[in-house]
């Protein structure tokens, strides 16, 4: 079968998502034709995804969060009208894509929580199946924990994750944890989908802390707690635009652009991670076994989701400011439950496998065929 992308270039994590899809899909003799990101002013697609996924990549201009002057919380208002004033803009990304859908006319297009993703599917109805993915799915399951405190931050969440699921023929939503069946229509419940580079790492335990973050405005949080605690080696990663690779702001804090290999290879060797409550990286720490200090981004809800969810499955703590004494402090009677964090991760391709089959299991009985998942092909 044939998978056509749609993106979200918000941060990594959706985009490090796909990689290690379009790996599994290409094992199971699925093709990946073309992948679509959606882009904004203030990032750049990180030469990684370029680099790692094997099909011709387009952007696109698609709806993002508009930060502070600090850049580091969500202005909501600024965000919701600067968003609304580029309509015709984003009415051209959706003819751009319905042009890429016709031209390779996938099976299935398959939507990591792009916004326009899911108003393309509502809009053009497509004759493919559509697709969802993302942790953010997992607001349909009844052991999904809202965090408490923002009634308006939490409809405009829920109404978000919804416009990109206009129509979805299948819901997979990915869980840090397994948990109880459900009785949602097109849900399932899926570990998190890490790549292969991240499972073939050797965790060690090294000497410093790693740092990410979402956004750049936090590196002032990090300088602060390297110079209130110059015993402590930190190494942090960031995607501002115009920095250089590597930037050595103090004698025991270095800066890396985003660089996805070396991100891996620091996270296997740290002692511990500072980050935003991105899912991606948080899984990524739980798999190698390191413990997480999650600030979630001020003004966005999901993220705040995202670290008590992660509480919960054991992943580390929340914390409102980046606190590296705190972390240090709890390392000593904590740290994740590797093996049971890698059987749950390592158990995607065949609960994969299953989703498959049940959203195509209708038309696959209509034309009397059935699927061959280890060749992706329906057969006689």
């Amino acid at each position: 079968m044939k998978f056509l992308f749609i993106i979200q270039g918000e941060g990594r994590g959706h985009m490090t998502q796909a990689i290690s899809m379009s790996q599994i899909l290409n094992e199971m003799g699925h093709e990946v034709s073309v992948v679509c990101i959606g882009k904004s002013q203030r990032r750049e697609i990180p030469e990684f995804v370029s680099r790692n996924i094997h099909a011709p990549i387009y952007l696109f201009d698609s709806p993002n969060f508009v930060t502070d002057k600090s850049q580091k919380s969500i202005n909501l208002s600024k965000t919701i009208l600067g968003n609304l004033l580029k309509f015709k803009t984003f009415k051209k990304s959706l003819e751009q894509i319905d042009q890429l859908v016709k031209k390779h006319q996938p099976d299935v297009i398959l939507n990591f929580y792009d916004i326009l993703g899911g108003l393309y599917n509502a809009l053009y109805r497509p004759e493919c199946q559509f697709w969802v993915i993302g942790h953010q799915y997992l607001i349909h399951h009844p052991e999904f924990p809202f965090a408490s405190g923002q009634p308006l931050q939490k409809l405009l969440f829920k109404i978000n994750t919804h416009i990109t699921s206009l129509g979805a023929d299948s819901i997979l939503a990915l869980s840090f944890r397994s948990l109880p069946s459900h009785q949602v229509k097109n849900l399932h419940v899926l570990p998190p989908l890490l790549r292969k580079e991240v499972k073939n790492l050797q965790p060690r335990q090294g000497d410093f802390f790693l740092a990410y973050m979402v956004n750049p405005g936090y590196a002032e949080e990090i300088i602060l707690e390297a110079q209130n605690n110059p015993e402590i080696q930190i190494e942090a990663f960031w995607d501002k635009k115009g920095e250089p690779k590597i930037r050595q702001l103090l004698p025991n804090l270095i800066f890396h652009k985003v660089d996805d290999k070396l991100f891996l290879e620091k996270m296997a060797a740290c002692k511990g991670m500072l980050t935003t409550a991105g899912f991606e990286s948080v899984c990524e720490a739980m798999y190698l076994g390191k413990y997480v200090q999650m600030v979630p981004v001020k003004g966005q809800y999901e993220q705040a989701c995202n670290a008590l969810d992660a509480k919960i499955s054991g992943a580390g703590i929340i914390a409102k400011s980046f606190d590296i004494q705190k972390l240090e402090r709890v390392l000593m009677f904590n740290s994740p439950n590797k093996i049971q964090n890698q059987n749950w991760i390592d158990s995607f391709q065949s609960r994969f496998e299953n989703a498959l089959k049940q959203s195509f299991e209708k038309d696959l009985q209509e034309n009397n065929y059935t699927l061959d998942l280890k060749k992706g092909i329906p057969a006689h």
